[in-house]
C-alpha cells in the first residue's frame, strides 16, 4: 500500500492528461505547500472523483469513487495571497483501500496502484475506435477527421485520450477509468461512440464545441 494526499474533484483524471487547478481553499493550499516542501520525486497526489457531495460550499464531500489517478505535480505558481495555480499530469491509476480524514487538513488515503494489462484484443480494437473517434470529432466540430497516423499507436494511450476527450457525464468517464484492461475500455468506447453517433444524427443542430479546451477546476 502507498499513502497519498487526496484532491477530490468533480471530474475524472486519466493517465497522460494535463490537469490545471486553481487552489484557493486553505486545506488544499496546505496540500500544495506540503508537496512543494517534499523531494521532487515525491510531489504527487491522488485525484479522485466525488461520488456524492461537492468540491466547495455547504455539505462538502460525502463519498468518493473507489478508483482514482495519481497526479504528478509539474508547475506551481504561487500568488501573494496564498492561492496557487498548479498543473499536474495524470500518471497511474489506483484503488482506495482506506481514507484518513484526521491526520492532515486534507484527506489522505492508503491506495493500491493498478496494473494496465492490454487484455486479449486491444490492438484489434484500436483502429475501429480511432475511426469512430474521428467521425465523432468531425460531427461535433465540422473539422476533418483525424489522420489515424496522428493518433497514438499505443492502445492504452489511445483509450485514455478518447476517454478524456469524448463529452460524457462523470459516471461514464469513471466507468472507463475503472475498466480492468485496455481491451475492456476500448470495447466500451466503441459502444459509447456508436451511441453518440446515433444521438448526433438525431440532433437538428449542435452548439460550438472545442474539444481541446481543458477546464480549470475550482476547489
Amino acid at each position: 500500500m502507498t499513502r497519498l494526499p487526496l484532491f477530490p474533484l468533480g471530474t475524472v483524471l486519466f493517465p497522460g492528461l494535463l490537469l490545471p487547478l486553481h487552489v484557493f481553499e486553505e486545506r488544499y493550499r496546505a496540500l500544495v505547500r506540503d508537496l512543494v516542501d517534499a523531494p521532487e520525486e515525491e510531489r504527487a497526489f491522488g485525484v479522485v472523483a466525488i461520488r456524492e457531495g461537492r468540491e466547495v460550499g455547504d455539505g462538502g464531500i460525502k463519498s468518493l469513487h473507489p478508483v482514482g489517478c495519481l497526479a504528478d505535480l509539474r508547475q506551481v505558481e504561487p500568488h501573494p495571497d496564498g492561492r496557487f495555480d498548479i498543473v499536474a499530469t495524470g500518471a497511474r491509476r489506483f484503488r482506495i483501500d482506506s481514507v484518513d480524514a484526521a491526520s492532515k487538513p486534507y484527506l489522505q488515503a492508503e491506495v493500491e496502484f493498478l496494473d494496465e494489462p492490454d487484455g486479449d484484443a486491444a490492438a484489434l480494437l484500436a483502429n475501429p475506435v480511432a475511426e469512430l473517434w474521428g467521425a465523432y470529432r468531425q460531427a461535433l466540430t465540422g473539422q476533418s477527421p483525424d489522420d489515424p497516423n496522428e493518433l497514438p499507436d499505443d492502445p492504452v494511450v489511445l483509450s485514455y485520450l478518447v476517454a478524456a476527450a469524448t463529452i460524457l457525464d462523470l459516471s461514464d468517464k469513471q466507468r472507463l477509468l475503472e475498466e480492468p484492461d485496455t481491451t475492456s475500455r476500448l470495447r466500451r468506447e466503441l459502444a459509447i461512440l456508436r451511441r453518440e453517433a446515433i444521438l448526433l444524427r438525431l440532433l437538428p443542430s449542435l452548439p460550438a464545441v472545442e474539444l481541446s479546451r481543458t477546464a480549470v477546476s475550482p476547489n
